[in-house]
């Protein structure tokens, strides 16, 4: 069973994807600034104390790990370049010790031009994000960017509105436009990227997962 890297755990979607994670028998190391944030109890689970901006502690979070899972993102009062600099500090740590595989989440609002084929709504959502959220969504093309540049093993996986709903074990996988929907819960979209774990079908592609 692959041992996870993972960062982000504190997070909603990171909170669901650590207890099904858990819960399947992958044992985790999660870098948190927090570790009291962190609910989940296991001896499946080895918490580090430390923020992706620091290489030093990303290393140690990686260093033992088979693959790793990106699920942080901006929180009040983030750095402007939080996604694109930590996820520098993970490319390097994953090449210092001969990682292949990243998984990293993001929004709809991230372009994936070569299968994205956006309706009227999806532009309208992307105008709003240029104009409402431009700091993350620019941290998020930044980040791509990165990941396309690493010569590892990436994908993306992208999300609509995300949800509290209970996990059905039900969705669509398609690309912003095409098979997809506006809203999926947390649960399932983290059901969705441990799949990813033992699956290399999307490797260098940004999946939509949606209902």
């Amino acid at each position: 069973m692959k041992t996870i890297a993972l960062f982000g755990a504190s997070g909603q979607t990171g909170q669901q994807f650590l207890e099904q994670a858990l819960s399947k028998g992958y044992k985790i190391i999660a870098l948190v600034r927090n570790p009291q944030s962190i609910k989940q109890q296991s001896p499946l689970l080895e918490l580090i104390k430390g923020d992706v901006l620091n290489g030093a502690d990303v290393e140690k979070t990686v260093e033992r790990a088979n693959i790793v899972v990106s699920l942080f993102g901006h929180v009040k009062g983030s750095p402007e370049w939080l996604q694109t600099n930590g996820t520098k500090n993970i490319v390097a740590a994953m090449k210092k010790y001969n990682l292949s595989r990243i998984i990293s989440l993001s929004g709809g609002g991230l372009p994936f031009p070569s299968q994205d084929r956006p309706k009227l709504m999806d532009k309208f959502i992307r105008l709003m994000m240029r104009i409402f959220a431009k700091k993350i969504l620019n941290d998020a093309i930044e980040h791509h960017k990165v990941l396309e540049n690493s010569g590892l093993a990436w994908s993306i996986v992208r999300g609509p509105m995300l949800t509290n709903g209970a996990k059905l074990g039900k969705y669509r996988v398609g690309w912003v436009g095409v098979n997809g929907s506006t809203k999926i819960s947390r649960a399932d979209l983290a059901d969705f990227i441990l799949e990813l774990v033992e699956n290399d079908k999307f490797d260098y592609q940004m999946p939509f997962v949606s209902y």
